[in-house]
C-alpha cells in the first residue's frame, strides 16, 4: 500500500471514529439540549446576537414504587418561573430564564448561559395522576413528584415457603 493510500485509510478511520463519537453524544444528550427562544425586548435581541440560544436542562426521571419523580437542573430561576403540566405520557416543563445584567470593566465577554423561554417534554415511564402531582424548587433543582395511577403501581407479592 502506498503512503498516500495509508494516509487516506487513516483519515477515513479517524473520520469514522469522530462520526461515531458525535452520534453517541447526540443519543445521550439529545433530550437534554433545549432551545431557548428570545423575546421581543431590546435586551433579548441583543443577547440573541451573542448567544446560540441553546442550553442544557439536565433531567433525571426515576420510578419509585408508588410515584414517578422528575428532577430538572434549572439554576438561576424562581419557582414561579415554571409552567408544568402532564400531556399524555409526557411531563412538559416550560419556563422563562431572565437575563441578570452584570457589568464589569474589561474587554472580554464570555456567555455560556442560555436565557429566554424554553420548553422541555420528558417521557413518563408509567401512567400518573396529574391532579395530585407536587413540585418544589430548591438550589437550582426543580423536583416534580407524580403519584402513579393505581393500575401502574407495583405490588409486592410475598411467597410463603412450605
Amino acid at each position: 500500500m502506498s503512503t498516500l493510500q495509508q494516509i487516506k485509510s487513516g483519515m477515513s478511520q479517524a473520520w469514522d471514529t469522530l462520526v461515531e463519537g458525535w452520534q453517541q453524544f447526540y443519543r445521550r444528550a439529545a433530550n437534554a439540549i433545549t432551545r431557548f427562544r428570545h423575546g421581543d425586548k431590546e435586551e433579548d435581541r441583543e443577547l440573541a446576537l451573542r448567544s446560540s440560544g441553546w442550553g442544557v436542562l439536565a433531567a433525571e426521571v426515576y420510578d419509585d414504587d408508588d410515584k414517578v419523580v422528575v428532577r430538572v437542573e434549572a439554576p438561576g430561576m424562581e419557582g414561579e418561573d415554571f409552567d408544568i403540566e402532564v400531556v399524555e405520557n409526557y411531563l412538559v416543563i416550560r419556563g422563562q430564564k431572565s437575563i441578570q445584567k452584570e457589568h464589569s470593566q474589561g474587554r472580554y465577554h464570555v456567555l455560556e448561559c442560555a436565557y429566554g423561554s424554553f420548553e422541555r417534554a420528558l417521557p413518563l415511564p408509567e401512567e400518573v395522576i396529574a391532579e395530585k402531582a407536587t413540585a418544589s424548587y430548591k438550589r437550582g433543582v426543580l423536583r416534580v413528584e407524580l403519584p402513579k395511577a393505581s393500575s401502574a403501581r407495583r405490588r409486592r407479592i410475598d411467597v410463603e415457603v412450605h
